[in-house]
């Protein structure tokens, strides 16, 4: 007798799809995406219009529209024509030269914080955090009275000082909980292949702390670049003053010239953003340092 096998057949409704078709977002997609999108519309849109009034002949200024008819591309190349090269070759400057400071201070205390236990380290940790909490407005007095003896008022080298030192408590925790996170295990490793202590960290540490230490680079660099009321306070020669002193001169006690101050500003913000994007995925990974044991 023969015995009749069942036959395994797919359903009207299962069906595959044919190929080239996908498969359409969920709701909850579809939702998240339009809240991502308006929220970056919302952080874009000054800078949209700080480029559009850039560009906006000195007639256009009052006209009720966001977009000008005509564009005056005068506005960005009288930047370096009136002198503002300068004040941003002194900005770049200061924050390189913060963020080398920062660097060689930050690195050697959150590495040796990190890799030994000693006496008094969570007091000094938490002494440097406090120094987080003071802002160089509150100290401006101290400051300039500071650097009048030293002879260092209306200098590069006291605003380096300045941006380096209010800096480098987040640079130091940062630094830590990433060598933290960092098993010692592969020193150890390194010190039987005749590697040193400098060896060790140079060669085997530094290279996979790199994340870390390029988010305190980057948060440094800007910190360092965007700062106003010290350098404000420190600097009276135009030629020695930073690009964020030097754009407030073109804000007057009767009116304001907003296409250089916009174009101006502008190109203050160009460089940060091209730094930014370049390293944004390490900066990332270096937040959440230490988060994964």
């Amino acid at each position: 007798m023969a015995v009749k096998t069942a036959s395994h057949t797919r359903p009207s409704h299962a069906r595959a799809m044919p190929r080239g078709t996908r498969k359409l977002p969920s709701v909850k997609t579809v939702v998240i995406a339009a809240v991502a999108y308006v929220v970056s519309f919302i952080f874009l849109f000054p800078y949209l219009v700080m480029l559009l009034t850039a560009l906006r002949p000195q007639t256009s200024l009052r006209e009720a529209t966001y977009f000008p008819t005509s564009y005056d591309w005068s506005n960005l190349t009288n930047f370096w024509t009136g002198g503002l090269a300068d004040n941003l070759w002194v900005t770049l400057k200061v924050a390189a030269g913060s963020t080398i400071l920062v660097l060689l201070v930050a690195l050697p205390a959150a590495y040796y914080t990190a890799r030994h236990n000693f006496r008094g380290r969570t007091a000094f940790l938490i002494l440097v955090l406090i120094t987080q909490m003071f802002q160089p407005t509150a100290m401006l007095v101290g400051i300039y009275r500071e650097f009048f003896q030293f002879g260092l008022v209306d200098s590069i080298w006291s605003l380096i000082l300045v941006n380096g030192g209010f800096n480098l408590a987040f640079a130091v925790w940062i630094l830590n909980a990433y060598f933290s996170s960092i098993p010692r295990e592969l020193e150890e490793a390194a010190f039987i292949d005749g590697n040193g202590r400098f060896g060790a960290l140079f060669r085997i540490t530094l290279p996979l702390a790199m994340p870390g230490v390029i988010t305190a680079l980057i948060f440094t660099f800007i910190a360092a670049w965007n700062e106003f009321v010290v350098a404000l306070t420190l600097t009276t020669t135009p030629e020695k003053q930073p690009l964020t002193v030097a754009l407030n001169s073109f804000i007057g006690q009767y009116q304001v010239d907003w296409q250089n101050l916009f174009a101006g500003s502008v190109i203050a913000t160009i460089p940060v953003i091209i730094l930014f994007a370049l390293i944004e995925r390490k900066v990332v990974g270096g937040l959440t340092a230490g988060s994964i044991k």
